[in-house]
């Protein structure tokens, strides 16, 4: 499963550090190359509930290895794409797969491992993400700049069909107990806890993609950065990311809140200052770097967050969870794109913050209800 998020996650991010290279290959800005983060994230926004309600008490496992077939596809025609729009569309088909499969992983951990084993599954799970962080999206930069974008997607593709086979040889039969339909969906409405986690995943995701779709451009004019040195850079950003991701798996076992708290405004802060501090080489590497290791520990501790509010409901609030971390993702990007657009870098960085510490704000409000603590 951890490899299973970690292609999840390459292949969304995938084009954050090739978005000058498609963008000179099929003439369109960088600010229109980011729609190709906007739109997989939107689509897998609408998928992440959708696929689980649709496939109704299908066996995961076969479902789960359906969506990374069609992971393998959809990143060959990206590879193959003659033009801009056909890009866009095999991008389409990535979100399918990205929210389908991510609505099923995210709550899996609970049927894989023992109760007191969930924490630490959860987080080896969610690993994928850092280390999507430091070889998937880094190296993909770096095949983009040494040999050719096209390149970079078509490894993805291989990639995807070696997991492919994998999941289908090693991951257990997992029917579904019972249907995901739509009152239950909106039934976690009602639980404050998820309605908290749900506004929290929002602005934080928002805020952080809104920066982290435009890193590029940010190491290269704001902190002077050399281009060939930004691949290596995401690379040091995904290793601290992986670190993030078990020391918040390790802190959510036991301070639940405390950690989603110290993570959330750790972040806001870090984004805030890159403005003022990150203006020079070493500025910009060092907060880099420490921004990496606490937007690590996002996912797990927030999915422990959804976990712990919903317990009688997982997938259910999983799939909600997906759909807005997706959705969050792709507006951030849109958003960023647009700033970048009409002014100056350090605009991005500044709703990221202000967006980031309202999310600690809410997190804050839960500081009462006994289950998250």
């Amino acid at each position: 499963m951890a490899f299973g998020t970690f292609l999840l996650v390459t292949a969304e991010q995938l084009p954050i550090g090739l978005l000058t290279p498609v963008g000179s290959a099929l003439s369109v800005s960088e600010g229109a190359a980011g729609l190709m983060v906007t739109v997989p994230s939107i689509v897998a926004a609408i998928s992440a509930p959708l696929v689980p309600i649709l496939v109704g008490r299908m066996d995961r496992r076969i479902l789960l290895v359906a969506l990374m077939g069609l992971m393998t596809l959809a990143n060959l025609a990206s590879a193959l794409a003659p033009n801009y729009p056909l890009l866009i569309t095999a991008r389409v088909v990535a979100g399918v797969a990205i929210g389908g499969f991510w609505a099923i992983a995210g709550g899996l951990a609970v049927r894989l491992v023992p109760a007191p084993l969930v924490p630490r599954a959860t987080a080896i799970i969610f690993g994928g993400v850092g280390a999507a962080n430091v070889f998937g999206v880094p190296i993909g930069t770096m095949i983009g700049g040494l040999a050719n974008w096209r390149i970079a997607f078509g490894a993805l593709s291989v990639l995807a069909l070696i997991v492919l086979v994998v999941l289908l040889v090693v991951l257990p039969p997992l029917t579904a107990a019972r249907p995901v339909g739509l009152r239950r969906l909106a039934d976690q409405f009602r639980n404050p806890g998820v309605r908290i986690g749900i506004l929290a995943t929002f602005l934080i995701v928002t805020g952080h993609f809104a920066a982290y779709t435009f890193i590029s451009p940010v190491l290269r004019d704001l902190s002077g950065i050399d281009a060939r040195f930004v691949g290596p850079l995401l690379f040091g950003f995904g290793l601290a990311g992986i670190a993030g991701n078990f020391i918040a798996g390790a802190a959510v076992a036991k301070r639940l809140h405390r950690t989603v708290l110290t993570i959330t405004a750790a972040l806001g802060v870090i984004v805030l200052l890159y403005p003022v501090a990150g203006l020079t080489a070493v500025g910009g590497v060092v907060l880099l770097v420490v921004w990496g290791l606490v937007y690590g520990g996002v996912s797990t501790s927030l999915q422990t967050w959804m976990m712990r509010s919903a317990p009688q409901a997982i997938e259910e609030a999983s799939a909600l969870w997906v759909a807005v971390f997706n959705l969050s993702i792709g507006l951030g990007a849109l958003a960023g794109g647009t700033i970048v657009d009409a002014l100056p870098l350090q605009g991005i960085l500044w709703l990221a913050g202000v967006l980031v510490l309202a999310a600690g704000l809410a997190v804050w409000s839960a500081r009462r209800n006994p289950g998250l603590s």
